[in-house]
């Protein structure tokens, strides 16, 4: 009786176990899980080098990819500073992290001007621009919504802009919608996330 007691014990910790594994494995994520959406397949878009990218170019990285323009005020520096400290507490798991700005606005964003504007935050980070309608076709893609609004002259003026970032696991698939001014710690935890989940 002893004997078959000890059994059912141990038996029942194996299966307390095995239950266990089965959920360590599981992504838990801060901002908003949107895997399996049916938008934000991919793009062609020039970064600021001059190299035509695409999704595919950096498979094996969990990519972030946001929509500002370098002469925004407040939204922009902002994300770009939380991305500068996500990579921070990453450590050295940041080199398997690709972050992408797209302009809005490519007629005053050069590739000179958001080379300098995003290395201020870190130098890994690479912008990507286009012309009018293929600012527009990735616009769309993504379901964002930007516009120009008209300053005291033609070339002062500010853009309207969808403020979220979205995040790619390491396969490039789209898996998070992270909000503006969700913060670093938001960033980074989600981030590890992936790149602990999607190899």
């Amino acid at each position: 009786m002893r004997h078959r007691s000890f059994c059912a014990a141990l038996i029942w910790s194996a299966m307390l176990l095995l239950a266990g594994c089965g959920t360590t494995g599981k992504p838990t994520f801060i901002s908003t899980d949107i895997t399996g959406a049916e938008f934000g397949k991919d793009f062609r878009l020039a970064d600021h080098t001059g190299e035509i990218r695409s999704l595919g170019d950096f498979k094996g990285k969990a990519i972030v990819l946001f929509f500002g323009y370098t002469h925004c005020p407040d939204i922009c520096p902002a994300t770009m500073g939380e991305l500068a400290a996500a990579m921070q507490k990453l450590g050295k798991d940041a080199a398997r992290v690709q972050v992408l700005f797209v302009t809005v606005d490519p007629d005053r964003d050069t590739p000179a001007l958001l080379k300098e504007y995003l290395s201020a935050f870190n130098p890994t980070f690479l912008g990507l621009s286009g012309d009018a309608q293929a600012t527009k076709g990735i616009a769309n893609e993504f379901k964002i919504v930007y516009q120009k609004q008209m300053g005291t002259s033609s070339d002062h003026h500010t853009m309207d802009h969808s403020a979220g970032s979205y995040i790619f696991d390491t396969k490039g698939q789209l898996r998070l919608y992270v909000s503006n001014g969700a913060g670093r710690n938001v960033f980074a935890q989600d981030i590890g996330e992936l790149l602990r989940t999607s190899g």
